[in-house]
C-alpha cells in the first residue's frame, strides 16, 4: 500500500503544515511579546513627549500669544504691535542691549578664550588630570547663588579681598560693583568663573582625541608651543569651537542670574540691565507681561536668526 500523500488533493485539501521548531514562540505568544515591548518604548517615549511639550513647546507658543495680547481687568484683547512699541519706546530698552552685548563680548574674550587655554594646559599634564579636572569642574558643582555671593564678598569695598590684595600692593582700591566703569567686568569674571568648568572639560576631551602623529610630525618640522596648538589643535578641534562659540552667544545673551544678584539686576546707574533683566522687570515689577513676551519673542527671533546665519556660513565654509 502506498503512503498517504501530503500534497494537497483536487478537492483543496490543506496542505499539512510543517512541525515547529523545539522551544519557539507561537505566533501568538511573539506578537504578544513584540506588543508590549514597543508599547514600553511607545510609553516611554510619549511621557518625553509630553514633558516637553507642557515645559518648552507650550511656554513658547503661550509667549507669542501675550506679545500681542493685553489683559486689563481681566479682559484680553488683541493689541497687534502695541506691546513691541512700548518696548521700542523705553529708553532702557536700548541700554540694555548695549549692555548685553557688552557682556557678550568681554564674555567671549574671557568666557570663550580661558576654558580652551586652561583645557591646553591640563592636556599638558600626564599624571593628575583626574584631580585637576575635578579642581576645574568644582565651581559648576556649586550652586549659583553660593557662587555669587562668594565674589560678592569679594567685591566687597571694605573688607573685601581684591581690596585686601590692592591695599597690601599699594595700589589704589576699587568700587568693583559700584562703579559703572567695573560692575559689567566684575559680573564677566564672576560669571566666567563659574561656567568655564563644564567647557573647559569638553575641550579637553577634544583635545585627547587629536592623535599624537599630528604633535609629532610638527615637533619633527620644529614647531614649538605656540605653533603647534595655531597649526594642530586648533585645526583639529574647529568644529568643538564652532559649536562652543554658538552655544556661549545664546547663552551670554540670556544672561540674569550673575548681574541680578551681584548688583541687583540694573547696577549703578544701569550698567548691568540686560535685556533678560527688562524683561523681568516687565512682567513682575509693571505687571506687563505683553511687553515682557514681547521682548522675548524679539530675542528669541534675534537668536535664531543668528544661529541660522551662522550655520549656515560654517557648512559654506566646510564645502
Amino acid at each position: 500500500m502506498s503512503a498517504p500523500s501530503l500534497t494537497p488533493s483536487k478537492a483543496g485539501t490543506p496542505r499539512h503544515s510543517p512541525p515547529r521548531a523545539a522551544g519557539s514562540a507561537p505566533p501568538v505568544g511573539r506578537f504578544a511579546k513584540n506588543l508590549k515591548r514597543n508599547l514600553t518604548a511607545h510609553g516611554f517615549l510619549i511621557g518625553a513627549v509630553v514633558c516637553f511639550a507642557v515645559f518648552s513647546w507650550y511656554p513658547m507658543v503661550r509667549e507669542v500669544l501675550l506679545a500681542f495680547q493685553k489683559t486689563e481687568s481681566g479682559q484680553t484683547t488683541w493689541v497687534g504691535l502695541e506691546n513691541l512699541a512700548t518696548v521700542l519706546d523705553d529708553p532702557a530698552f536700548w541700554q540694555a542691549w548695549r549692555n548685553t552685548l557688552l557682556f557678550t563680548v568681554l564674555a567671549l574674550i574671557f568666557g570663550f578664550a580661558v576654558p580652551f587655554v586652561v583645557a591646553v594646559v591640563i592636556n599638558e599634564f600626564h599624571h593628575g588630570q583626574g584631580y585637576l579636572r575635578l579642581l576645574v569642574y568644582l565651581p559648576v558643582m556649586l550652586p549659583p547663588v553660593a557662587s555669587v555671593l562668594l565674589f560678592k564678598y569679594l567685591y566687597d569695598p571694605g573688607y573685601g579681598l581684591l581690596n585686601e590684595l590692592l591695599r597690601f600692593l599699594h595700589l589704589p582700591e576699587q568700587q568693583w560693583l559700584q562703579d559703572p566703569d567695573l560692575s559689567m567686568l566684575s559680573v564677566v569674571i564672576a560669571s566666567t568663573w563659574m561656567n568655564m568648568g563644564g567647557a573647559a572639560l569638553i575641550y579637553l576631551a577634544a583635545l585627547q582625541g587629536i592623535p599624537g602623529e599630528l604633535y609629532e610630525a610638527a615637533e619633527l618640522d620644529g614647531a614649538g608651543l605656540f605653533r603647534k596648538i595655531w597649526h594642530v589643535t586648533i585645526p583639529q578641534t574647529r568644529l568643538i569651537l564652532s559649536l562652543m562659540l554658538l552655544m556661549q552667544i545664546i547663552a551670554t545673551m540670556q544672561v540674569f542670574v550673575e548681574p541680578f544678584l551681584l548688583t541687583g539686576g540694573a547696577g549703578p546707574e544701569g550698567s548691568t540691565t540686560t535685556v533678560v533683566y527688562l524683561i523681568y522687570q516687565y512682567a513682575f515689577n509693571f505687571n506687563n507681561y505683553g511687553a515682557a513676551a514681547a521682548l522675548g519673542l524679539l530675542l528669541l527671533v534675534l537668536l535664531a536668526g543668528f544661529s541660522a546665519v551662522y550655520v549656515k556660513l560654517s557648512r559654506a565654509e566646510d564645502e
